[in-house]
This record gives structure tokens, C-alpha cells and sequence, in this order.
């Protein structure tokens, strides 16, 4: 029987038949293939939230006069704390960039150092956006909502917002609940506002320094503001509802889209940071215990690493997105 082996001159080539294609091992082509398809998700909703804003350029809200709070601060600092959390986030990159360099030289100590760092950065953002979807959602200076869906916000003289609670007085307000008796036991009650329409139009004609701001953006750039005449008379023809804060179908900062987006994207961001975290958890364990000092190699850790820069990649643009263009 002849034994003799052809050499085809495949196995010299890169993707001749072997199993590294480009020299790398199947762990790191299936993460490699997962970064690919999560980046072209991203990319749908990115491209989604892009088309929605161009189409309702002139209503949709300004980052600058959304995003201006900062834990245990009070005042208007825009864009500082999500620049923080950026920073901290692109920072936690850096350590796993040391960690995995320092797996490559087969340093558990040095590996451990940088697993531990990239986490508390982890858990740092995670942190940081939770507090900021509680701001985004409990809101500070509240909003009128038009029959047409519009918002109308206060303003003082020099162009400020103003909060409801400058200058509305809330009275004693009484709710009667749903009873199964009266056929409304399916009916989803919502939270009673602070205030009703009548407090509002009452106490915003005794301030005469106010005015109404609309949510179409001028010319310049800004946001619209109607003559003291002009904003009375909105008030008690077109006003219907009182909004504070944002959800899924109201926004006091403009329309319920931005929202909309802003919820979704940013807690489908969230959600793989969080899971990063729990996988850099599990791996840092992994390092203490000396399993890949066992196994001669520490490319679990790169593999976690390409993950965790995809998802710091992935927030530059939801940064730039959202916050900045």
C-alpha cells in the first residue's frame, strides 16, 4: 500500500486547512466573531438613533442643557460627569492592556493588579450610568405637555430654567383609586403629579419675570422663547399635563424619542459592561487561584480583554452620539 503524503503546500499558508487560522486560537476567532456581529447591533441602533434625530432636528433636546449634573453638587456643570465616566471607563482599558502584557510574560502578580483595577473601573461606570439614568428619570425643573405632544419649559429673564417648585404652590390634592366595583380594577394607575394644570397657570401669571421656552431649536441654535403674552396664552390653550422627569412616553426635556433612545442604547451599553464586570470577576479568581499559571498560558485574560475593548469602543461613539455631536 503506497503511504506516500502529498505536500499541497496548503499547511504553509495561512488559511490552508489548519486549525489557527491567522495564528489564533478558536477561543479567540469565536470572540473575535461575537465583537463583529455586536458591533454590527450597535451599529443598527447607532444608525436608527442618527436618521430619528435628522428627522426631528428642530425638536430634539440639547446634551448640554440635559446632562449637567453631578453626584453630591448642586449646579449646572454639562457634560463634566459623563466626561468623567468616560474617562474612567477609557482609563480601565489601560489596565487591561497592562493585565494582558503582563499574562504574556507569565506575572500573576502584575496580572492580578491590573484584573482588579479593570474591574473597579467597571464597577465605577456601571455605577455612574445608573445614577445618571436616576437623574435622567426623576428630572429637576419639570415640564408642561401640549395636546400635540410638545413641551413647553420655564424660563426667567436672563434665558434659565426655572423648576416648577420656584414658583407653583401645590394645594391639597385628593385621588380617588380604582375599585374593581366601579369596572376599573385593570386600569394602570399612574403617579399623581406634583402639581395640576390650574396651580401651574396660576402661579406662572403671579411671576411676571417668566416666560415659556419651546422645544423647536432657533436659528441660532437654541431653544425657543415665547413673549410673556405669547407663553400665557399657550399655557391655558395647548397645556394638558404636567411632566417631571423622563420615561418611555413622556420627556420634560423635549420629545419622548430622545428618551426612547437614550434608555435603550445606553442600557443595552450598560448591560455588556455589567457582564464584562462579571466575567473580569470570574477571571480575576481564575488568576488568584493560579489557574493559568497551571495551564502555561494567560489567554483567557486576552480574550476577556478584546471584549472590555470592544465595549470601550463601543461607548466612544454612543459618547459621541449622544453627548457631544
Amino acid at each position: 500500500m503506497d503511504t506516500t503524503v502529498v505536500n499541497t503546500g496548503a499547511e504553509e499558508k495561512t488559511w490552508g486547512g489548519g486549525n489557527k487560522p491567522l495564528n489564533a486560537s478558536y477561543g479567540k476567532m469565536m470572540m473575535w466573531f461575537f465583537i463583529v456581529s455586536d458591533a454590527l447591533t450597535f451599529s443598527g441602533f447607532l444608525a436608527a438613533y442618527g436618521f430619528s434625530r435628522f428627522k426631528f432636528i428642530d425638536y430634539w433636546p440639547i446634551a448640554d442643557e440635559v446632562f449637567t449634573h453631578v453626584p453630591f453638587v448642586h449646579g449646572n456643570y454639562p457634560m463634566i460627569y459623563v466626561a468623567f465616566m468616560t474617562f474612567i471607563l477609557i482609563m480601565s482599558s489601560v489596565t487591561m492592556v497592562l493585565a494582558v502584557d503582563a499574562g504574556h510574560h507569565m506575572n500573576k502578580a502584575k496580572v492580578t493588579l491590573y484584573m482588579f483595577l479593570t474591574i473597579i473601573g467597571g464597577l465605577i461606570f456601571v455605577g455612574s450610568q445608573a445614577w445618571e439614568w436616576a437623574t435622567f428619570i426623576k428630572g429637576d425643573f419639570g415640564a408642561v405637555e401640549t395636546r400635540g405632544g410638545n413641551i413647553l419649559q420655564f424660563v426667567d429673564a436672563e434665558g434659565k430654567r426655572v423648576a416648577l417648585s420656584d414658583f407653583v404652590v401645590a394645594g391639597e390634592h385628593e385621588r380617588v383609586e380604582h375599585e374593581s366595583k366601579n369596572g376599573l380594577w385593570f386600569v394602570d394607575e399612574g403617579t399623581l403629579p406634583t402639581y395640576t394644570m390650574q396651580e401651574v397657570i396660576t402661579g406662572f401669571e403671579s411671576h411676571p419675570d417668566l416666560a415659556i421656552r419651546t422645544q423647536t431649536i432657533n436659528e441660532q441654535g437654541h431653544k425657543t422663547v415665547l413673549s410673556r403674552e405669547e407663553s400665557i396664552k399657550q399655557l391655558k390653550a395647548n397645556g394638558i399635563g404636567i411632566v417631571e422627569g423622563a420615561n418611555l412616553r413622556h420627556n420634560e426635556y423635549g420629545t419622548p424619542l430622545f428618551a426612547d433612545f437614550f434608555f435603550f442604547i445606553t442600557g443595552f451599553h450598560g448591560f455588556h459592561v455589567f457582564s464584562g464586570v462579571v466575567i473580569n470577576i470570574i477571571i480575576f479568581f481564575n488568576v488568584i487561584l493560579g489557574t493559568y499559571e497551571r495551564r502555561g498560558s494567560y489567554e483567557m485574560v486576552e480574550k476577556v480583554g478584546l471584549y472590555w475593548h470592544f465595549v470601550d469602543l463601543v461607548w466612544v461613539f454612543v459618547f459621541t452620539f449622544f453627548y457631544l455631536v
